[in-house]
């Protein structure tokens, strides 16, 4: 736990005070992929409180969820559809699904 905080910490950290930029052309794949991974982290935390995490199925959950959306999206943009959206509302609702969970799972602890 303490190496999650850590890292949490250097991450936040390094966000604030490095000065970096996404260039326009990949913002939608980096946003997607972003999605995707914290889908799979909300997804991660829900199985731990169900007591059903699996650190390999969150591990391969987290890379191949992003992977496959950022893949999409790319696909899309070179067909000119706009796949960025429906990778959009899939990811959120999912991550608004496990949070729900989530929060019905900490109310029902107190």
């Amino acid at each position: 736990m303490v190496y999650s905080f850590l890292g949490l910490i250097i991450g936040l950290l390094l966000g604030f005070f490095v000065p970096w930029s996404i260039p326009k052309a990949y913002s939608s794949l980096f946003s997607v992929a972003l999605l995707a991974s914290l889908d799979s982290v909300f997804g991660g935390i829900r199985a731990a409180m169900d007591g059903i995490f699996d650190d390999r199925a969150f591990i391969s959950g987290l890379v191949s969820n992003a992977l496959l959306a950022a893949f999409l999206v790319y696909v899309g943009g070179n067909l000119g559809i706009d796949l960025y959206y429906v990778a959009l509302l899939a990811f959120g609702l999912r991550i608004f699904r496990n949070l729900g969970r989530i929060r019905q799972y900490l109310l029902k602890r107190q």
